[in-house]
């Protein structure tokens, strides 16, 4: 079984936010990063899945040299191999910049399960994972809670409102949007540490992936951040 786990990075929680100076977005020069929470629930899940079925875990991450970090991590925990999508014609993108961008290398890798986190914890419009199963044809579900494989067939646990779930059966390949809580992350292990540096990180650019600018060009804009003046 090949899955695939889709990793952002993120201001770390405890950064100290200020806005950038045209007042569309934060100054993210001497802010620290970390790996979005969501999409660490969805890491461990895909390497307890490859424990039990067996299979590769490859990771996808789109961003600058920075986010390099955060796909060690995923490598030293047990991901085998990653992807970085890494352009400057990738800067700034929407949601549906940046699904169309994943999908384009997410296709060639043929996965039997794509994994992404529910939400980022920076922009959090949970966007990205849905038109990502869109733009590669795959049935998806969010929300998740449990997953359970038997052949071809996918059981998948939903979280709903007011403390109800919902079980789900779809085919494979697929994909989930993972909600945090689902498992416990694991540690890195210094065996694992080690192991992450022999294993390949692919670069991906816009020219490798065949993507003309106009087909990125962002569909939704944030026009002003602020903070609320206090009355």
């Amino acid at each position: 079984m090949k899955i695939v786990v889709c990793l952002k990075q993120v201001p770390a929680r405890d950064a100290v936010l200020k806005l950038n100076s045209a007042g569309t977005w934060i100054e993210t020069a001497d802010v620290g990063f970390q790996v979005n929470e969501p999409d660490i629930y969805a890491l461990e899940e895909a390497l307890r899945l490859k424990e039990k079925h067996s299979g590769e875990v490859v990771i996808c991450s789109l961003g600058p040299a920075r986010v390099q970090q955060a796909l060690k991590e995923a490598l030293a925990k047990g991901a085998d191999r990653a992807l970085h999508l890494e352009d400057a014609a990738f800067d700034g993108l929407d949601a549906q910049g940046m699904a169309r961008a994943m999908s384009m290398a997410i296709e060639r890798e043929e996965p039997d399960l794509v994994l992404t986190g529910l939400q980022s914890d920076d922009f959090g419009f949970a966007q990205t994972g849905v038109i990502l199963a869109e733009l590669l044809g795959l049935p998806h579900s969010t929300i998740i809670m449990e997953i359970q494989i038997e052949g071809r067939q996918l059981k998948v646990k939903r979280e709903l409102e007011a403390g109800w779930f919902q079980w789900i059966e779809m085919p494979l390949p697929a994909l989930l949007a993972i909600q945090s809580g689902i498992n416990k992350p694991r540690y890195a292990t210094l065996k694992g540490i080690m192991a992450a540096k022999n294993k390949p990180i692919q670069k991906v650019t816009a020219a490798d992936l065949g993507l003309p600018a106009e087909e990125l060009a962002p569909r939704q804009k944030i026009s002003k951040v602020y903070v609320p003046v206090k009355k």
